[in-house]
């Protein structure tokens, strides 16, 4: 099986293994064992949670260096409606596209305008009346966490590509029609927010490959556009993506452009798999779709931008208080319909299964349960594990032992002292003394 490439990486010199890391992962994706950290890829879900709160900055996500777009002889960026709440003093939007285009792209396209055409393929979706709620396929994390955790609601996600993906295909299109060169020669860059998005870069969702070329951090890209902002003396006329589109930039845009009433948008991962659980459980029936964002605030609060999430939020809203646009100018063609489409299926992707044999994977879990109703089941992250459930999977993997639990630990080494007492006590363990010659 082809790895799973993932994003978040962590830079093991920087590690100091103080836990923090741990007890925040969704997933339980990370261990510290022998004093670092490791991640375990098979649970990773790029949220980018353990970036946020390593104070030591161990855990960065792999992006693309800007000067990889010169690889192509024809470079577009995809820019996202988060990039425009980054700036302050109300920013026009055509002076950010304009200014991206200055640092050497030849065109830009705006995923909002993408995103509007999700919207419409989604009105078609929703059902009337429905046991279980539709769930935005958007968000990238919530994808595979939904793959890796809640198997049962993949048949609940939409069944279409996320606005990045669509976005560069309808770029791509536009470009080959306007400049008749090889698709090859033409490179496709999303200005990312998070590091999820990264990684449905090189493992896409719906389709075998994805049309974009590479991912730049949107923070990277900021820290570009600010002197080349102050350099421009006019603004292109570039902006085209309409109220609806940018407002997918923070939680609730999406689920707003529906116009639908029954629809609830929950941001932040950990509400995430509250709202999840509910759903699986059948406690969210009167619900027609559920938006469901990784990061707090929505795309504006990803790891990858500038801006505090809040701030970005209110910045947005006053971007979408100063734009007239109507929607996307793209007719709502069959080609289109077809387009945004998945035309592979998701399927579960089980983490980590105990054993590969039924009987001995049975064997092992009553072993794992065993183990973990002798542990004190305090949660404390001690052992290096996020939970002692956690801790006892490890043993049974043979990845740990029950000795990395502290207390245990201080029960062995409390039996032991009494050992030698006892020992001492029958004189063992004095040696053989003899007078000293003169």
């Amino acid at each position: 099986m082809k790895p799973y490439f993932h994003s978040v990486t962590l830079d093991r010199e920087k590690c100091k293994g103080c836990t923090n890391c741990i007890k925040r992962c969704p997933t339980e994706a990370i261990r510290v064992r022998d004093g670092k950290a490791k991640i375990i890829k098979e649970r990773c879900i790029d949220c980018g949670e353990c970036i946020r709160v390593c104070p030591y900055h161990a855990k960065k996500a792999t992006t693309d260096d800007f000067d990889r777009i010169f690889d192509f002889k024809y470079r577009i960026a995809l820019v996202a409606p988060a990039m425009y709440a980054q700036f302050k003093d109300k920013p026009d939007v055509n002076a950010i596209l304009t200014g991206v285009k200055a640092l050497g792209f030849d065109d830009v396209f705006e995923v909002a305008r993408a995103a509007e055409l999700v919207t419409a393929a989604t009105k078609e979706l929703m059902p009337a009346d429905a046991s279980r709620p539709l769930i935005s396929s958007a968000c990238p994390a919530v994808m595979r966490l939904i793959r890796v955790r809640f198997p049962d609601l993949i048949p609940n996600v939409v069944p279409l590509l996320a606005p990045i993906e669509l976005g560069a295909w309808l770029a791509k299109e536009r470009a080959i029609i306007a400049t008749g060169l090889n698709p090859a020669e033409i490179g496709v860059f999303f200005i990312t927010p998070c590091a999820a998005k990264v990684t449905s870069a090189y493992v896409p969702i719906g389709v075998e490959s994805s049309l974009v070329d590479g991912c730049i951090a949107m923070k990277d890209m900021y820290l570009r556009l600010l002197p080349a902002m102050k350099r421009l003396t006019r603004y292109e006329n570039l902006a085209t993506a309409g109220l609806e589109g940018i407002a997918w930039a923070k939680n609730g845009g999406e689920g707003s452009a529906l116009n639908s009433e029954r629809y609830i948008a929950v941001d932040g991962i950990w509400n995430v798999i509250k709202v999840l659980e509910e759903v699986e459980n059948g406690k969210i029936d009167d619900i027609v779709f559920v938006e469901a964002s990784a990061c707090v605030g929505g795309c504006v609060g990803g790891p990858l931008t500038v801006e505090n999430a809040f701030v970005a939020k209110t910045r947005i809203q006053s971007v979408l208080e100063n734009t007239s646009l109507a929607p996307s100018p793209y007719l709502w063609s069959d080609e289109i319909k077809n387009a945004v489409k998945w035309r592979k299926p998701v399927e579960f992707a089980p983490v980590m299964t105990l054993d590969g044999d039924m009987v001995k994977a049975m064997r092992k879990l009553e072993h794992l349960e065993a183990i973990y109703e002798q542990l004190p089941r305090l949660d404390c992250g001690s052992c290096g594990a996020p939970s002692c459930h956690a801790l006892a999977e490890d043993i049974v993997r043979g990845f740990a032992r029950e000795t990395d639990c502290v207390f245990k630990l201080r029960e062995r080494v409390k039996h032991l002292a009494m050992e030698m007492v006892e020992l001492e006590g029958q004189g063992f363990g004095q040696g053989n003394k003899t007078p000293k010659q003169s």
